[in-house]
């Protein structure tokens, strides 16, 4: 929510802003609205090419680790890993930098709450930059933080959502940021995602680590992927990467 006296100003594609002297960051932008698009069913899932790591196939964990390293326990059955709220996020055990991920994720099928707080979770590359998931099935939310936003940063070009319970896609194409000697950027991170075959960010500029109150970057190699335990009960299944 947006407090009264708050003055946002638009910059470098996100809103900073300030109140009564303070600097914060008017983190949260309602307008305008990406598009409605309908997208064809993504009820099969789409087989991996040859040259793909699969992280998920439906089996086992073994590929998933929690951030402190204790194996992953989100609940695996009949071929789909679905979030065990308040077991906190899992991780993949290898690192990678350049790459093309492809997962396929669901919102409950039983629709509860509103807002932030219905099908919420993320993916993040390299465990700092997040793709945002969420039910943005008619569910209003601010633009940045919907589904297929970059975290705070980039909304969306169109609302490319599936129904609830029904199965979307999303294809990442991520190039990491490279950094001098020093540790100072030499260029950012970018990212293109397809949501269920439909660009949603083209080659974007990510501004810095998904965080509060403004993103920044910090040196860093090579990462994990993250897949966030907000407390729904999100679904995965069919997820690959393939690094160039």
């Amino acid at each position: 929510m947006i407090k009264k006296g708050f003055i946002g100003v638009l910059i470098a594609g996100f809103f900073v802003g300030g109140l009564s002297g303070q600097n914060l960051q008017l983190s949260e932008s309602y307008a305008p609205q990406p598009r409605v698009v309908t997208p064809a069913s993504c009820d099969r899932p789409v087989p991996p090419p040859s040259d793909a790591v699969v992280l998920f196939d439906g089996t086992d964990l073994s590929a998933w680790v929690h951030a402190d390293g204790s194996p992953a326990d989100w609940e695996v059955a009949d071929g789909i890993l679905t979030v065990k709220p308040k077991s906190g996020s899992i991780q993949t055990k290898a690192d990678f930098e350049d790459f093309q991920l492809h997962l396929e994720w669901s919102s409950p099928v039983v629709v509860k709450g509103e807002d932030q707080l219905r099908g919420n979770s993320g993916v993040i590359l390299q465990g700092r930059y997040e793709v945002q998931i969420l039910d943005s099935y008619n569910n209003p939310t601010y633009v940045n933080g919907q589904a297929g936003s970059i975290y705070k940063q980039y909304p969306p070009l169109v609302n490319a959502m599936q129904k609830p319970g029904e199965w979307n896609t999303f294809d990442i194409l991520f190039t990491a940021p490279r950094f001098k000697a020093d540790g100072s950027l030499h260029s950012p991170a970018y990212i293109t995602v397809l949501h269920n075959g439909i660009l949603i960010q083209h080659h974007v500029a990510v501004l810095g680590i998904t965080n509060l109150p403004l993103p920044a970057y910090k040196a860093h190699g090579r990462g994990p992927i993250v897949l966030q335990d907000h407390g729904d009960l999100v679904r995965f299944r069919n997820i690959w990467i393939r690094e160039w």
